[in-house]
């Protein structure tokens, strides 16, 4: 019995120098395994970072073990996720969005020096999700961070000739109405190299660059992270905040029928449906539809409506090879 008494408590002192151990060497193991995602940020934190001067002081008061490991932190956020089709081809839901994240924004060169003729929100008829940079046609267009193209397309109603850059820091950027496109789908770039040349393509009233940053493929007013006027980011670190960074997301606004019909990728009627995920209570929850164009696939109106392929044929019950016939009336909201 003693001898049983004696191996209980060596057994019992051993538990505790080892729990003891192994409490202190956790936070160690933890802060070497901290990802690019940081869903731990408190909620009184997310609250306070009302805008992108709060965050620059936050993200500077972070030690670099809070940065995203690796040289091309997209590749995990957007878990291998890469197509062509269109704008919002890899979006993914708000729900799935982490709730904060760093984004290295060190490496950032201005695509223009021109001053923003049209900011980014509400329109009259539609919203706005980029900005609008002045410049002349022929002007160079630079690519704001190192990264590499994932879209070069012409749409005649909308961004006119346009490039979408994946970066490696997991924002994509927006490159519109430009003249002459300079690189190819797939091809790497580095910040500040020429994509494009500035024009007036697609719906445009006269020549400007229509810029856009993007993050999991919903759009962020570029005033969150960049001074314009300075040419400069407003942090080096940045840490974007959910609901700090798609505030405007709460903007509603509802427009007829007709209205609807008329909106396109670049700029989209905030109306509760357009861009934003499942249903809003306090809009109508009457469908919307869009009518068939000769030559429209569903890749085209899927970033017309700001809305995935996937959830137009769900919502329609038809498949990605489908052949849409002129005057075909297509649910997308």
């Amino acid at each position: 019995m003693k001898q049983r008494l004696t191996l209980l408590a060596a057994v019992g002192v051993i538990g505790f120098f080892s729990t003891a151990a192994l409490a202190q060497s956790t936070p160690r193991v933890e802060k070497k395994r901290k990802s690019l995602i940081a869903n731990n940020v408190s909620f009184s934190k997310q609250t306070h970072l009302l805008d992108s001067v709060i965050a620059k002081h936050m993200s500077e008061d972070q030690d670099d073990d809070y940065l995203p490991e690796g040289d091309n932190p997209a590749d995990e956020l957007y878990d291998g996720a890469w197509s062509s089709r269109g704008v919002n081809a890899n979006r993914i839901e708000l729900s799935r969005v982490p709730d904060s994240v760093y984004i290295d924004c060190s490496g950032y060169i201005p695509p223009v020096t021109g001053a923003i003729t049209s900011e980014f929100g509400a329109r009259k008829k539609r919203y706005h999700y980029g900005m609008d940079l002045r410049l002349s046609i022929g002007d160079p267009v630079g690519s704001a961070f190192d990264g590499k193209v994932r879209v070069t397309k012409y749409d005649r109603g909308g961004y006119g000739s346009y490039v979408v850059i994946r970066h490696n820091n997991g924002l994509e950027t927006v490159y519109g109405h430009l003249s002459e496109v300079k690189v190819f789908e797939g091809q790497n770039v580095r910040a500040g190299q020429c994509i494009g040349l500035g024009g007036s393509t697609g719906r445009s009233t006269g020549p400007h660059l229509h810029f856009e940053t993007r993050f999991l493929g919903n759009p962020i007013n570029p005033n969150k992270f960049f001074d314009f006027e300075k040419g400069t980011a407003l942090a080096n670190k940045y840490l974007l905040v959910k609901e700090v960074a798609f505030d405007y997301k709460h903007f509603k606004k509802g427009k007829s029928k007709g209205e609807h019909e008329e909106t396109t990728a670049e700029e989209t009627v905030s109306t509760g449906r357009h861009g934003k995920h499942g249903k809003d209570k306090s809009v109508s929850a009457r469908a919307q539809f869009h009518k068939v164009k000769n030559g429209e696939t569903l890749s085209h109106i899927a970033d017309r409506y700001n809305v995935s392929i996937d959830k137009l044929c769900k919502m329609n019950k038809i498949s990605r090879t489908t052949l849409l016939k002129p005057g075909k009336k297509i649910k997308y909201s």
